[in-house]
């Protein structure tokens, strides 16, 4: 099995009985079998035959993640967008950031490197995509009573300080989640789960 292809401890083995003519599907994966953390229905096939099918279909919401310090969460974060099937992800600031909570699902989720928040803005502006930020700071509204847009983009902060202050400045709102125990904040990951399975719930049911 080649490079390209993730392993995992899941998965299925060769192809049994005559192999599919069909040309999205991987002859290599066919032979020694598909381990990729893919749903069935993906079983065998090549990797850019996975990522133009997503393509087809993508949501309108994309999402963007401020990188300062190398945040754990954004791995995690890039592996829900993925599970949301969001349009793109955006990293703010460091290009380089931990993949490993992504689970390889960077491979076949789109990801953009905006080196400051300036960059960032200046292309949400060209591509006509509202800025919602998502935090807890003084005057922000609900999530839960906020009519969420089909097209724009949700911005997280980083575990700990938050969103920057350019960041929020730059948002035409700023949304938190109602929390109810006794800590300050949830974890950015978790954050970001909530608000994909938010959008979803609003516009696609």
């Amino acid at each position: 099995m080649t490079e390209s292809h993730e392993q995992t401890t899941w998965g299925v083995g060769p192809w049994d009985g005559p192999w599919p003519t069909e040309d999205f599907y991987d002859p290599e994966l066919l032979k020694n079998g598909d381990t990729r953390n893919v749903l069935d229905h993906f079983r065998y096939w090549k990797m850019e035959a996975i990522i133009a099918e997503l393509d087809s279909r993508r949501h309108k919401f994309h999402v963007a993640i401020e990188n300062w310090q190398h945040d754990l969460n954004i791995g995690s974060i890039v592996r829900t967008a993925n599970a949301f099937l969001a349009a793109e992800v955006h990293i703010i600031g460091h290009r380089r950031w931990n993949r490993r909570g992504a689970m390889v699902t960077d491979r076949y989720q789109h990801v953009r490197h905006h080196p400051t928040v300036e960059d960032f803005v200046t292309w949400a502006k060209e591509a006509n995509l509202p800025i919602i930020a998502i935090d807890n700071v003084p005057r922000c509204e609900q999530i839960e009573t906020f009519k969420l847009p089909e097209s724009c983009v949700f911005l997280f902060g980083q575990e700990g300080p938050g969103l920057s202050q350019p960041a929020i400045e730059a948002a035409e709102v700023v949304l938190e989640i109602t929390q109810f125990g006794s800590t300050r904040s949830i974890n950015a990951s978790a954050a970001a789960a909530i608000t994909m399975h938010a959008w979803v719930q609003q516009n696609l049911f």
